[in-house]
């Protein structure tokens, strides 16, 4: 019984995406990606790539091209530009790193990190949907399950980390972003 009430609870279709509740699409490939090399990122200000160390780029911009570089599969670049974040305590600094070190295959490390993004931000959801995901990869479904609850309790429901973790849970497959 218990069983066929956690499968109807993964599979109830959810609301539409809340606005501003974030974005089911891979980052949008930007000269980041294709033109700079060795952890640099591109600055529109300065038509060219810069190291994210300069001062060139805002956080906004580290954090959107750290998002890219983790989506392409270049972590130790994206470490790099985490690295130049003006807070390193910051929660979507951490998630990311959570994310990066995860994907590393570093798990008890990003899962480290992604508790210190949650404990800081509680209402994360991006943190706890990568955890989630991370749990199912490592095939402890209840644990996943869990995240997903905490999504749904903190009003997550229909957003793009709900709907990860929960196809996630009932596929075993993870996203890359």
């Amino acid at each position: 019984m218990h069983k066929i009430f956690l499968t109807a609870a993964l599979v109830v279709p959810t609301a539409l995406f809340a606005a501003g509740g974030g974005n089911d699409n891979p980052p949008t490939p930007t000269n980041t990606t294709k033109e700079c090399t060795d952890g640099q990122v591109w600055s529109d200000k300065d038509k060219a790539c810069v190291d994210p160390q300069s001062g060139a780029l805002d956080d906004d911009q580290l954090y959107r091209a750290a998002r890219e570089l983790a989506y392409a599969g270049q972590y130790p670049e994206t470490l790099r530009v985490l690295a130049a974040m003006s807070d390193p305590k910051d929660d979507r600094v951490l998630t990311y790193l959570g994310f990066t070190y995860r994907k590393l295959g570093e798990t008890d490390l990003g899962n480290a990190y992604y508790r210190q993004a949650i404990e800081k931000n509680p209402d994360n959801l991006l943190a706890r949907s990568y955890m989630g995901q991370g749990f199912v990869e490592a095939g402890d479904i209840v644990s996943a399950h869990a995240q997903l609850v905490e999504i749904r309790e903190r009003g997550g429901t229909g957003t793009w980390p709900e709907t990860s973790l929960r196809k996630a849970i009932l596929s075993g497959y993870t996203t890359s972003y």
